[in-house]
């Protein structure tokens, strides 16, 4: 008899009310896929009614037009979150005028990750014992910032820190960042509303993640840590275990964008024209065949310059997209404090 074949994924996923709200707006999901799985955190706003209805109609709009879709996976994600969208616009009417909700979603697909990023809800990797935070927040605070004129301390406290300047539901296109990065085995993935990143810090987050648990543990430990420093929102947390390496998908992932998030459509046209080495390799491949027709004489030597550029393009294609994958370098990233008498140098920086 055959043993089974351990998942690659392992995840857990919790929300909770918090200690200050009497409802709770965010929402939360986690889909298994034949390759992988979509994983998706949605914080509500526009009133409790609006906001409740908004996260969870954008992720159920966002799950169900992924699963009909047949673009490939980047393109389809982006697909899904205009989708998701769409159906939040088109619902705030009447007593729902005003309503929209964050949306960042992680697709998992073989050995890659793709984030689809709207609003402030925070996506983190640890990895070999570092935090690395891969989403920037679409806020007014966040830009202030970037800017130079807040501090991250002074961010966290801020009176404006809950007003964002991108939502699900503003207007006819969406606008998000989406970018993709290779995964390991022993990668940890984190998903999260401003309930749990607004008041627990990033050292206390890694502290949590790095627990020896599974990952309906650790949810349930960052859920507690929020509601321990107060609980002054909802607060919702999923947690995604990479259990073994797995082959890359064979397309190439989606690049983050440095100016911020760009309307879906833009987004799609770049990845559906993200791809000009391919009509490198035509065009190589069409003037050598055209070399060995034209000059029969020659066409060992054409045949084999041609091969060479061929293979050459095909080699740095992998390699950009192996640099391009890596997470994108926005704070530092957090590491553990050394064991004592252990130096700083001691721990292997990131690659």
């Amino acid at each position: 008899m055959r043993a089974a074949a351990t998942p690659p994924l392992s995840s857990g996923i919790l929300t909770d009310v918090g200690r200050q709200r009497r409802v709770n707006q965010d929402a939360a999901l986690a889909l298994d896929l034949p390759r992988g799985g979509l994983y998706a955190v949605a914080d509500g706003m526009g009133g409790h009614a609006a906001g409740e209805l908004a996260a969870n109609l954008a992720l159920d709009t966002l799950s169900q037009q992924y699963l009909d879709g047949r673009a490939p996976p980047p393109e389809r994600l982006a697909e899904a979150v205009q989708a998701a969208n769409l159906a939040v616009l088109r619902h705030a009417v009447g007593e729902y005028v005003g309503m929209g909700t964050t949306l960042l979603a992680l697709l998992v697909d073989r050995g890659a990750a793709i984030v689809a990023h709207v609003g402030d809800s925070r996506a983190y990797l640890l990895r070999e014992g570092e935090l690395h935070r891969l989403t920037d927040d679409h806020s007014w605070v966040a830009e202030q910032v970037r800017l130079g004129n807040l501090t991250e301390e002074e961010a966290r406290h801020h009176q404006w820190r809950s007003v964002v300047s991108n939502a699900l539901g503003g207007e006819e296109r969406v606008r998000l960042e989406l970018f993709g990065l290779p995964l390991r085995a022993g990668d940890r993935l984190l998903l999260c509303s401003d309930g749990l990143s607004g008041v627990v810090a990033d050292p206390a987050l890694l502290d949590l993640l790095l627990r020896p648990q599974t990952p309906d543990r650790v949810a349930r430990a960052l859920i507690n840590a929020a509601n321990d420093a107060g609980g002054p929102d909802n607060i919702t947390a999923v947690v995604v275990d990479v259990l073994h390496d797995q082959r890359p998908p064979h397309y190439t992932l989606p690049v983050r964008q440095g100016d911020g998030p760009l309307y879906v459509d833009v987004l799609l046209s770049a990845q559906r024209g993200s791809s000009p080495l391919t009509y490198v390799l035509l065009i190589l491949a069409y003037f050598t065949l055209l070399g060995v027709m034209l000059m029969p004489e020659y066409r060992v030597v054409i045949g084999l310059i041609g091969v060479t550029l061929l293979v050459g393009v095909v080699v740095a294609q992998r390699v950009t997209r192996a640099r391009l994958g890596r997470p994108p370098p926005r704070p530092a990233p957090i590491r553990a404090a050394p064991a004592p008498g252990e130096p700083r140098e001691a721990r292997k920086p990131f690659s």
